[in-house]
């Protein structure tokens, strides 16, 4: 009896401590580049889809785009039995809101909810934009077709619910058309107040702008390099907490820094052969995207988007000039590695949404002493958990030890003082909950 015990607990050890899970390299095979080249170029078709463009034609303008988007997103749900809940979430900008609204406006945002088994009301959620522009942010008539900025998000956003909708999640995921963002970032400011209202816990989200250029302005071409972009703290953080930080760290380990630590961990592990790069900013030097209103809210959010920008094909008249062609248009966009970035979210989309729950609560001790103590919250459908830890100056957790199912630890021989820590809830598959600074203290 004691050697088929013994058994079962090795069992159980191994399958939490495996590095790797079959279903989601199937994921990764099923994400399709031609699918991805067909939708960015239907969106591209389109002509424009500025926010304030034309609504009523069925060819033309973001009226139609957002009804198209709409219907895949429907197809898609058909295809799985109803499991998306496809609607859009819309509210009315005033014209003056800011300068580049010059008339009023109805913003409009398409999403669909694979609704989670156990976590109904926990969202994982991967955004990309509908919306396009020329030069001039407030002209909505001439030809913006944004086959990179950003049709290839939103192609990817498409494609990641065909390959995710065949599976079954304990947490609920959202995929996402934002419209309104080269206005200032109204549509996901739009979700970002609906999900407060509605009560929604979001695990973060992964907003994909520009998913589609290997031909950087700097001569760099790489069609294995992205960027996570992803700030250090939440905006939102009390004083107490920042007073907390100045005596006990973590000024670069909010809660969308570990999301980006969490994709960055994950695709070195399934994806080795992509470069995954985490900068350290909210987003490019001055700049915007759709993952900032949700920080603003104090929900973790992340920018994933392509490392080697063209500034000739964003927000960019159609012209050639001085043998420079302009304008954001097909031929720039490369669908095989929009097609890798589509994996790289849906691959975090479902191993975030197969995981348990982060500890609410995470404890540390160890003052003055040889070794790190810790204390957790437990956590509902976690099997186990994990302590990882860092020098101070590592961007990565580089250390880790799973513990099994404890709520409480001591890491013999580690000084305190050394290094940074976290713990993680591990679930019966292995799947992890992103890693949770310790927010607490004791002795």
């Amino acid at each position: 009896m004691k050697k088929w015990l013994l058994l079962g607990l090795l069992t159980i050890t191994l399958t939490l401590s495996a590095q790797t899970d079959q279903r989601i390299y199937d994921i990764i095979d099923a994400v399709s580049a031609e699918r991805i080249e067909n939708d960015i170029t239907k969106l591209a078709n389109f002509g424009t889809r500025h926010t304030l463009s034309d609504t009523v034609s069925q060819t033309r303008g973001i009226g139609a785009a957002r009804r198209w988007i709409k219907s895949e997103f429907e197809k898609t749900s058909d295809a799985c039995n109803g499991c998306l809940n496809v609607f859009y979430q819309k509210d009315l900008v005033k014209k003056g809101a800011n300068q580049r609204i010059v008339h009023d406006v109805e913003v409009v945002n398409v999403l669909a909810i694979q609704k989670g088994s156990k976590y109904p009301n926990r969202y994982i959620i991967m955004s990309g934009d509908i919306d396009s522009r020329v030069s001039d942010p407030t002209n909505f008539t001439d030809d913006s077709p944004g086959a990179n900025d950003n049709a290839s998000g939103m192609a990817g956003t498409l494609e990641a619910a065909r390959v995710l909708s065949k599976y079954t999640f304990e947490n609920s995921i959202i995929y996402m058309g934002l419209s309104g963002e080269e206005q200032g970032l109204f549509g996901g400011g739009g979700v970002a107040q609906y999900a407060k209202d509605q009560g929604w816990e979001i695990i973060g989200i992964f907003n994909n702008d520009m998913i589609g250029n290997i031909k950087g302005v700097d001569g760099i071409v790489s069609n294995v390099d992205f960027r996570i972009f992803s700030e250090p703290v939440p905006p939102n953080e009390t004083e107490e907490q920042r007073r907390a930080r100045r005596f006990y760290g973590g000024e670069v380990d909010g809660i969308s820094r570990q999301l980006a630590r969490y994709v960055h961990k994950n695709v070195k592990t399934y994806m080795p052969e992509m470069n995954p790069m985490m900068i350290y900013r909210l987003d490019r030097f001055g700049r915007g995207g759709h993952h900032r209103p949700f920080n603003d809210a104090g929900f973790a959010g992340i920018r994933i988007m392509e490392a080697h920008e063209n500034y000739t094909q964003q927000h960019q008249d159609i012209r050639v000039e001085d043998g420079i062609a302009y304008g954001d248009v097909l031929e720039h966009v490369n669908f095989d590695y929009a097609a890798k970035l589509t994996a790289v979210n849906a691959i975090n989309l479902a191993s975030l949404a197969w995981a348990p729950p982060a500890p609410i609560e995470v404890k540390i001790g160890g003052i003055v002493q040889p070794s790190a103590k810790f204390q957790w919250s437990k956590v509902d459908g976690a099997a186990g958990y994990k302590i990882y830890w860092r020098d101070t100056t590592s961007p990565t957790w580089d250390h880790s030890r799973f513990v099994g199912d404890v709520t409480e630890f001591t890491l013999e021989g580690i000084v305190i003082d050394n290094f940074f820590f976290g713990v993680s809830a591990v679930g019966k598959d292995g799947f992890e909950s992103p890693v949770v600074f310790p927010n607490g203290i004791f002795r």
